[in-house]
């Protein structure tokens, strides 16, 4: 007889069948139906969930570490807490995802749609997040330090308070998204998207921004000391409190009247 644990329902869940699935670690459940499942704190670590339909399950405080999501239906699910590290998640359809405090330590998400997924206070470090769709997900205090983000679509994101630090954001679409307070020391952002970005109060020290369209982004109080901006689009660019020591203006195309005196 199965017990319940500390946790709550984890040990409650362990082996039950749902849909006519036994839910287990390692189980494989290649395709499986399970649409509007309820999976709390279910134990699924390595499991085979490629290609499943996971579409507004329950999956709150689930053990998914390591396990196999390669395109699966995940559309409105709930994930908070979950734990999804070193997980495979290409191509897997997150959309409006509930992430909140998830764990995503080095998961795959290659060309993921989280459109909309919440990941607000996520733990997103060394996560392989190469051309997903991150159109309006809200990443507010997120972890996404040393995650490799290039080419991923981040148009409007919400990454205030968001720690980048070495991140991977070259060629990445940042149009329009708010990264007040957020850490991008050291950050790869070179030929990136930033037009109109709002890096209120950013540190951007050490930042490669080569070739970067930074044009009507907002830099109040914003630390780019170090920063490499070579031949970036810094036009209409509002960078009054801004502090620019040592950074590489070389070619950068400035605002207008930025050289007066």
């Amino acid at each position: 007889m199965t017990q319940k644990t500390g946790s709550g329902l984890w040990g409650y869940r362990q082996g039950m069948e749902v849909n006519g699935y036994k839910i287990e670690p390692g189980a494989n459940l290649r395709g499986a139906h399970l649409t509007g499942a309820n999976l709390e704190n279910a134990n699924l670590s390595g499991a085979n969930l490629s290609g499943a339909n996971l579409e507004r399950a329950n999956l709150n405080h689930a053990d998914l570490g390591g396990a196999d999501l390669k395109g699966a239906n995940p559309w409105e699910a709930g994930l908070y807490g979950a734990n999804l590290q070193n997980a495979n998640l290409d191509r897997a359809d997150l959309q409006g995802a509930n992430l909140k405090n998830a764990n995503l330590k080095g998961a795959s998400l290659h060309l993921a749609n989280l459109v909309c997924a919440h990941l607000v206070g996520a733990n997103l470090a060394g996560a392989y997040l190469k051309g997903a769709d991150l159109y309006v997900a809200a990443l507010q205090s997120a972890n996404l330090e040393n995650a490799n983000l290039e080419r991923a679509n981040l148009n409007h994101a919400d990454l205030r308070d968001a720690n980048l630090v070495v991140a991977n954001l070259r060629d990445a679409n940042l149009k329009g998204a708010k990264l007040w307070n957020a850490n991008l020391v050291g950050a790869d952002l070179r030929d990136a998207n930033l037009r109109g970005v709002e890096l209120e109060g950013a540190n951007l020290s050490g930042a490669d921004l080569r070739r970067a369209n930074l044009k009507g982004a907002s830099f109040y109080f914003a630390n780019l000391e170090g920063a490499n901006l070579k031949d970036a689009d810094l036009w209409d660019a509002k960078l009054w409190d801004a502090n620019l020591k040592d950074a590489n203006l070389e070619g950068a195309r400035m605002p207008d009247g930025w050289f007066d005196d």
